[in-house]
């Protein structure tokens, strides 16, 4: 394990696009390297796992720094719809789809795998929600941090793209008590059904969140916008759905380029600290603005869903442009709302040409800043299946969104260094910029080590060893350096360093950090 020390500091200079280091997770053309799903687990913040359709895992020791690829197996097969959580105890749980394609009822349960070793190896797994004549879509997976319950909400197919009337589309409930080995009979919890034909017809999309309490709270759409429904005993019981926003143009929309694009719901819930501790919010992309201008949208709820405010457009841009294929998270320590969304604002010659970009509410939804975090700009192609959403995850202050990226047809998979303090408003004043982040790794560390380092200001840089009582050991590096990503490396077997905890100390002109480190 790597440990690492990140010190995300009050930097409130106004940088319009600021640049979010871009790392690429999985390797270009693999196929299958969309729809991904990432984690990271909040005890060891430097471990994070991400899946994908490519019947891999990645995961990484470093915060994402770098990653590793290694293939999944599951002897229930993998049919896609990734979706990964992390328990209290640091393992990950990944939920997806299984079945033999092209038969009846072909997606007939859905999968959890575990890994107890931070994604490099799984777990064969169990199931869930297995009926042989239907079809099971898109489950989405939200645990209780309190008690460790898993509580999964997802989509059921009579028949799936049937059109016999007497054919409907559901969504059902089910949770397990005892961390992923057995799992409750599924219950329907909309009022509405919809049809089988996976279009605005039909009802998808049903992403759970826990509140404060232990609340359920989910969100999803059909024909008539985006229904929310509640459970406050655990998911025995649900209330009647309510209408929580209309979706304008239904939940299908074109995107030239795109295969398919949905602006399905996201529902998050406050569970931090902040002032807006119990708000829920729903975040979805839709066309009340047009068919050409699809946008990206917000509502919240003080009140546990009776009532929900007047949609909010998140993007920035001027009308006419798409944004689409969004996806929200909430950093639970500190209440800050991040929206990942692709983009289409910066090109009037290609329409075609896409954007990752970043919103970031620090003010409970009132208000958002936006910031392009990808580094090119790349072109889909409509031929190639994209995937159906991206998705991010943030914890105190550590925030790692995944998208898929597709040049000259081939797909990978690419995350971004998101610094917070990037994002401020307009017109603040600067203080002074400080470092953003400061990792030793590997930890246990044997003969040589490494820190990566990144400044936003000039400045000598003093690195040392001490003991745990503050004995200085050796300076291990002191230059001056400019603004910009390092890493150092450096030979420590000359030191004779007995196996132990020691101290590794940054000093900069602004700053003086410390971390502890392993040799062995």
């Amino acid at each position: 394990m790597r440990t690492l020390l990140f010190l995300f500091c009050a930097f409130t200079t106004c940088i319009l696009n600021a640049q979010h280091t871009n790392i690429k997770v999985s390797a270009t053309g693999v196929s299958g390297s969309n729809e991904p799903a990432i984690t990271l687990d909040p005890k060891a913040p430097n471990r994070l796992v991400v899946a994908s359709n490519n019947f891999y895992a990645q995961y990484t020791t470093d915060t994402g720094h770098t990653w590793t690829s290694l293939p999944l197996s599951c002897s229930y097969d993998f049919a896609g719809d990734p979706t990964l959580v992390v328990d209290t105890d640091g393992v990950f749980y990944l939920f997806h789809l299984a079945g033999q394609y092209n038969t009846p009822g072909w997606l007939d349960r859905l999968i959890c795998q575990k890994s107890y070793d931070g994604g490099i190896t799984w777990t064969d797994g169990t199931y869930l929600g297995y009926d042989s004549l239907k079809d099971q879509d898109k489950q989405w997976v939200v645990i209780d941090r309190n008690t460790n319950h898993l509580y999964v909400t997802w989509t059921q197919f009579d028949t799936y793209g049937s059109l016999v009337p007497t054919d409907s589309t559901n969504i059902l409930f089910s949770k397990s008590t005892d961390t992923g080995f057995t799992w409750t009979t599924p219950i329907r919890i909309n009022d509405l059904a919809g049809n089988c034909y996976d279009d605005d017809t039909s009802v998808e999309g049903a992403v759970p969140t826990i509140g404060p309490n232990g609340e359920l709270y989910v969100s999803w759409s059909d024909i008539e916008g985006i229904k929310f429904d509640k459970s406050t005993d655990g998911g025995f019981t649900w209330g009647a759905d309510v209408l929580a926003a209309t979706q304008p143009g239904g939940w299908v929309m074109d995107i030239p380029g795109i295969q398919r694009c949905n602006g399905l719901p996201i529902t998050e819930c406050d569970r931090s600290n902040s002032p807006y501790k119990g708000h829920i919010y729903i975040n979805w992309a839709d066309q009340r603005n047009g068919s050409n201008d699809v946008d990206i949208w917000i509502s919240k709820s003080v009140n546990q869903g009776q009532t929900w405010s007047t949609p909010k457009r998140v993007n920035d841009d001027v009308p006419g442009k798409h944004q689409f294929f969004t996806w929200m998270t909430l950093d639970q320590a500190n209440g800050t709302i991040y929206i990942v969304y692709y983009d289409r604002r910066n090109d009037n010659t290609n329409i075609n040409k896409t954007d990752v970009y970043l919103a970031v509410s620090k003010d409970g939804g009132q208000t958002f800043m936006n910031q392009k975090i990808s580094d090119t700009s790349f072109i889909p192609n409509a031929n190639i299946f994209f995937g159906d959403y991206i998705n991010i995850t943030a914890n105190n202050n550590i925030v790692r969104p995944i998208w898929t990226r597709m040049v000259n047809g081939s797909r990978s998979l690419w995350t971004a260094l998101v610094n917070p303090d990037l994002f401020v408003p307009a017109g603040v004043p600067s203080e002074s910029a400080k470092i953003l982040d400061f990792a030793v790794f590997p930890n246990p560390v044997t003969n040589k080590l490494s820190i990566a380092l990144n400044l936003n200001y000039s400045s000598q840089i003093e690195i040392s060893l001490r003991s745990l009582t503050g004995e200085k050991i050796a300076t291990l590096f002191d230059a001056r350096h400019v603004a910009g990503h390092y890493q150092l490396d450096k030979d420590i077997s000359a030191l004779g360093l007995a196996t132990g905890l020691y101290l590794m100390e940054l000093k900069s002109e602004k700053e003086h950090k410390i971390c502890k480190v392993a040799i062995r």
